[in-house]
Parts: structure tokens; C-alpha cells; sequence
């Protein structure tokens, strides 16, 4: 289980101080990297002509998720501000790619909301929860995993209706990935309101 974390002394005791505080490392600038991305496959879902190769290239930047991370730990490259960047950079690849094959039809809007309201209050209430605080809420593997299947399911469910190969199956597996990853995604929503709660309340014990 994943807990409040204080950005405050304890990465300059853990990791060695200024070394948690880097900006330009590795997987910094994959993240970087993956945000500037962001503009190109928009552009290229929006218009007919080149919406295949848009959806590839979101496709990528959202499977490539993961690296960031993975390259910080093995490298020992983890920062702060990697800590914030990282999930940062997910959630605008999906809201952009969901915005994007919304506006060219290719997935239902409802089901679009369900994941954008989700993470537009999450990712907000962190990022208030950061400036005021100081403390950052750890990501939740059950967190990591739904998004795994929820950005599965919006690839599968865009490639289906598109009409490109394989559709019927595309759709299917692409429904099956969403339903499972949005009750994951809510699960996950739930814990996460229990761990603002209890870092708003330490940070203001704190304080007084």
C-alpha cells in the first residue's frame, strides 16, 4: 500500500540530496520526451487522411508508459521531479489521444468522460496537494494497471471503429479491456481520496 509521501528532507536523506532534485536525467527527458509528442499525434488523429499513423504514434507514446520509470530505478536516476513528471505525462497523453479520437469519431464521448473527469480531479487535487503541502501521493500499482488496460482499451476500441483490420475482434477485446480497466480506474480513485485525505491532515497537523 502506498502512503504519503513528504517531498520535504527525506529524499535529501534516501537518495543523497541533490541527486533527487536533478532535472536533465535520463528518464526525465524520455518523459519530456513522450509530452512533446503530444501535439503530433493530435494533429494527425484530427485529420482523415493521416489518422492511422496518428493512432500509431499515440499508441506508442501511451505503451511506452512505463519506460520512464523502469530507466530511473535500474539507472538510479529517480528524482522528484521525475515522481511528478512521469504520471504528469500519462495523463495528458490520454486525454489529449481521447480528445483527439473523440473529435474524429472514433470513440464514444461518455465513455471518454468517464476517464478524463477521473483524472482531471485527481491529478489536480495532487498537484494542490504539492504546492500547498509539500507532499506527493504515491501511484498505486492498482492505479498502474488500470491505466494499463484503459489505454489497451482505447487503442483496441479506436482501431475497431475506424474499420481497420480485424475490427469485430479489435472491438470486442477493446470493450472487454475498458470495462475491466474502469472499475480498476474508480477502485483506485477511491484509495487515492483516502491518501489525500490523510496527507491534507498530516500536512496541517504539521503546520499547527
Amino acid at each position: 500500500m502506498s502512503r504519503p509521501t513528504s517531498t520535504e528532507g527525506r529524499s535529501d536523506r534516501s537518495r543523497g540530496g541533490a541527486g533527487a532534485r536533478r532535472v536533465l536525467t535520463v528518464p526525465n527527458v524520455i518523459s519530456f520526451l513522450r509530452i512533446a509528442l503530444i501535439p503530433f499525434f493530435v494533429v494527425l488523429i484530427v485529420d482523415e487522411d493521416t489518422t492511422f499513423a496518428g493512432l500509431v504514434l499515440f499508441g506508442v507514446v501511451a505503451s511506452t508508459d512505463w519506460i520512464d520509470g523502469w530507466v530511473a530505478r535500474a539507472t538510479g536516476q529517480v528524482t522528484e521531479l521525475g515522481k511528478v513528471l512521469d504520471p504528469v505525462a500519462d495523463r495528458l497523453a490520454i486525454a489529449a489521444g481521447l480528445i483527439a479520437l473523440v473529435v474524429r469519431g472514433a470513440f464514444p464521448l461518455v465513455a471518454a468522460l468517464f476517464i478524463l473527469v477521473r483524472d482531471v480531479a485527481i491529478l489536480l487535487a495532487g498537484l494542490v496537494l504539492l504546492a500547498k503541502a509539500g507532499v506527493r501521493i504515491e501511484v498505486r500499482y492498482l492505479g498502474k494497471v488500470a491505466t494499463f488496460c484503459l489505454m489497451t482499451a482505447i487503442g483496441l476500441i479506436s482501431w475497431g471503429t475506424l474499420g481497420y483490420a480485424l475490427a469485430p475482434a479489435a472491438l470486442a477485446c477493446g470493450w472487454a479491456f475498458y470495462a475491466v480497466g474502469i472499475v480498476e480506474y474508480y477502485l483506485a480513485t477511491a484509495l487515492y481520496v483516502g491518501d489525500l485525505r490523510r496527507a491534507g491532515s498530516r500536512a496541517g497537523t504539521a503546520r499547527t
